[in-house]
């Protein structure tokens, strides 16, 4: 795997990588063309179920088939492996990275909030400085210049630390809105 950052969004990667596409004999097809549908077709339903890894985040976009090698009949089953090489786009947040997201959850220690692939980013009360929880049938935490962070908002944070869940296959964050131009947008 050869990740390259963007430069202006680190979040976003650029990764080549090898992968085997396993195609069943019933597929198989003396035509290149359909074999090569087939591979394609294979490596895009691969590549959505995989949804992410602790090294390259969370995978978003297949770019380019780079290449595509000889395929190798599987002894027992007739199937037939091809090795590919591929360029993705992958998703990951960063520490002391600062990003955008949007509150699905208020609740009184804190917000949860989504960026991107994303779902659980945690903003917790003791990171919002002259903020304070009001509750009620819609609960929302308010400052002192009468600014919202309530469900749907948009808001600016800085991530202060991320978390690789393997069995759920997907990251959790905490981030912050100590620092300037961070909190809600209008």
């Amino acid at each position: 795997m050869y990740p390259t950052r963007c430069k202006e969004n680190k979040m976003y990667l650029k990764v080549q990588l090898p992968w085997n596409v396993i195609i069943p004999a019933e597929n198989l097809d003396a035509k290149g063309l359909m074999l090569q549908r087939s591979i394609i077709v294979r490596l895009m339903e691969n590549f959505a179920t995989r949804k992410a890894t602790k090294d390259l985040g969370y995978f978003l976009a297949v770019t380019t088939l780079e290449r595509i090698g000889e395929g190798r009949v599987r002894q027992h089953t007739g199937d037939v492996l091809f090795p590919v090489v591929f360029s993705c786009i992958t998703f990951k947040l960063f520490r002391g990275e600062i990003l955008e997201g949007v509150v699905h959850k208020v609740l009184k220690h804190g917000v949860f909030l989504r960026c991107g692939p994303v779902e659980n980013i945690y903003l917790s009360y003791l990171k919002m400085p002259d903020y304070r929880y009001v509750p009620g049938e819609n609960p929302v935490f308010l400052s002192d210049k009468l600014s919202k962070i309530e469900k749907e908002v948009v808001i600016r944070f800085i991530v202060i630390g991320t978390k690789w869940l393997e069995v759920e296959r997907e990251f959790q964050a905490l981030v912050s809105l100590e620092g300037d131009y961070l909190g809600p947008i209008s």
